[in-house]
């Protein structure tokens, strides 16, 4: 085993009850040359390629998105994470993160070439046999064939498991007949090759299929109207008596289920990074008009309620990018040490992605709701030309509120994170009795005023220490109270996922302005800092509302006293001036007139 490796790799949710130091952390700062170029390249497509005719996109001009995939084929954008044996150029997982990152800013092409690099391949390269990844792989990373892929249906949504297509076996044992109806199929409408997920014969479980155009008995319904991603194709899609070979199933007889919910759980980290990408390129347009427009006699960026607009943009997107690819690294990290033990590279993948399943529903939904803040304040500093279709933010509005949908909604990402966790600690894989315990001793015992020594950062890690406890605690206490009716009680588990997904993008941003400031010197990382400050100040606040309507739901008498009592001590915060620390960030963005971090 690579002992360096195995020694900083928390397992997923370990963030909880676990301390890491900034050092183990991968931060954007550290991007070497040839990850930097491979930016630009994906950049450089979207400002030639892309941006351009965005108008032309949307009205689904025939033949120009597959056209455009064909494009990013031939100069490898859809190849980047494939192994290179299979035409690609086997770049790691980070690496490929910093991909989706900047082609989440090309609308509806983001969604085209992010099913088709995703959910349309990765299913075939990591659960594919040799036969199958030899012969669908190249022609998948070269453009030659698009792909698709078909989970949900009209009864089964959020519950796909409940799918009712379904797969006979020929008399002749020949092939499987495929019978349904898919829906929402992102590519539909132009995918040589669709993954299809049905029922054999009378299965509990949904098994996978990779199904060719060219097999027939496959039609479609006309483009669906959307109210955004209107570029992108979006159908129904009908298999009337098609015949797929059998060597075309698709890992083993019911694994179906599980290929849907690790491919998800891949599509939910790119999602986060997709939606950072689109918000950095959102704050640029806003800071650049707001220096463009002139409100009595000066520019509307020299106005504390727009300059407030802008610092909040760019300290949510810092924020969500700094867990991003902590994430990334973490999951980068798990592959190769499950690499260095032996086992296959496809494999591994899959497990160290599938191990970090609770922080990539953490991600989706704190990338996309960042995405939605940014892009509603976006109209807003725009303000009349916000609201016309044409200014960009009428198209960013309307295309970013799918984000909050796609990958599983953002209630369901909030009851998986919690529910993840808590099973991971039922089977032992994840020690949360211990640490909640001695949170409950702690709240028994009188506080420490004790003084201790006061480092650069060891006020922001007292405070995220104590946010962990404030987790422990109302968790532990939802799961004493409420035992198996919990998993009834969503307003609790909401309320649960929201303090985690504050815990965990708090310590993440407050990891890398520590790691950055050892690199660069605390001079260098004023905006960082107050970055850091300000968000921090803003989670405990969100955490705090959180967990009180929490304890308040199951929780009565001394219990619910002495508990909010503990919430109260644990998010309790030094008073900052936020305005002036949102002041410090907005001017930088505002003299770089472009999102600059």
């Amino acid at each position: 085993m690579n002992s360096a490796v195995a020694n900083k790799t928390l397992k997923g949710g370990e963030f909880l009850i676990k301390e890491t130091e900034a050092k183990d952390v991968f931060i954007p700062e550290e991007w070497n040359e040839e990850q930097l170029m491979i930016a630009k390249s994906h950049h450089d497509f979207l400002a030639q390629e892309v941006w351009p005719i965005l108008d032309r996109i949307d009205s689904q001009e025939e033949g120009l998105m597959p056209s455009l995939l064909e494009k990013a084929g031939e100069l490898g954008l859809l190849g980047i994470s494939i192994p290179e044996y299979l035409g690609g150029f086997g770049k790691d997982f980070t690496t490929s993160m910093l991909a989706t990152e900047i082609l989440g800013g090309g609308h509806s092409f983001a969604v085209a070439i992010s099913a088709h690099t995703g959910i349309g391949t990765l299913p075939i390269l990591y659960y594919g046999n040799e036969e199958q990844k030899a012969k669908y792989i190249p022609k998948l990373a070269s453009g030659e064939w698009k792909a698709c892929y078909c989970l949900t249906e009209p009864s089964a949504g959020s519950d796909a498991n409940s799918g009712k297509t379904n797969a006979v076996l020929s008399a002749d044992g020949k092939h499987y007949i495929l019978n349904g109806q898919k829906m929402w199929i992102t590519n539909g409408g132009f995918a040589d090759i669709f993954t299809v997920f049905a029922k054999i014969d009378n299965d509990p479980n949904l098994s996978a299929f990779i199904v060719e155009k060219s097999f027939g008995g496959i039609t479609l319904n006309p483009e669906e109207h959307k109210m955004g991603i209107k570029g992108s194709s979006t159908r129904q899609v009908f298999f009337n008596d098609c015949k797929v070979p059998v060597e075309n199933l698709l890992s083993d007889r019911q694994n179906g289920f599980k290929i849907a919910v690790n491919i998800l759980n891949l599509g939910r980290v790119k999602l986060a990074g997709a939606a950072v990408g689109g918000s950095k390129i959102i704050t640029t347009k806003s800071v650049q008009y707001a220096n463009e427009r002139q409100q009595f006699g000066r520019p509307i960026s020299k106005y504390g309620a727009i300059r407030y607009k802008i610092a909040e943009q760019a300290i949510l997107i810092y924020a969500c990018e700094s867990a991003t690819y902590r994430a990334s690294q973490n999951i980068e990290d798990a592959i190769q040490t499950l690499i260095a033990d032996g086992m296959d590279e496809a494999k591994a993948k899959l497990k160290g992605v599938e191990q970090f399943a609770v922080e990539a529903a953490i991600l989706k939904v704190h990338g996309s709701e960042t995405l939605d803040y940014v892009v509603d304040e976006g109209v807003q500093i725009y303000g009349g030309m916000g609201y016309s279709a044409e200014a960009p933010m009428d198209r960013s509005y309307r295309d970013a509120r799918i984000n909050r949908i796609f990958e599983g909604t953002n209630e369901i990402n909030r009851m998986l994170t919690v529910d993840m966790m808590l099973k991971r600690a039922m089977k032992g894989e994840l020690d949360l009795m211990g640490p909640a315990q001695k949170v409950v001793g702690e709240l028994m015992s009188v506080p420490s005023f004790a003084s201790e020594e006061k480092t650069l950062f060891s006020t922001e890690k007292s405070y995220i220490a104590n946010f962990k406890k404030a987790v422990l605690m109302v968790a532990g206490g939802a799961v004493q109270k409420l035992m198996a009716q919990l998993g009834k009680e969503q307003e609790v588990l909401m309320n649960l996922a929201d303090m985690i997904i504050e815990l965990y993008v708090s310590e993440s941003l407050q990891l890398r302005v520590e790691k950055l400031v050892s690199i660069r010197g605390e001079e260098a990382c004023k905006v960082q800092l107050e970055i850091m400050r300000v968000y921090l100040n803003d989670a405990s606040d969100k955490i705090h509302k959180s967990g009180k309507e929490a304890i308040n739901s199951f929780a009565e008498g001394d219990e619910q006293r002495m508990m909010l009592m503990g919430l109260k001590r644990f998010t309790k915060v030094d008073p900052i001036n936020t305005t002036a620390a949102r002041r410090v960030v907005a001017a930088k963005l505002i003299e770089e007139n472009k999102y600059c971090f």
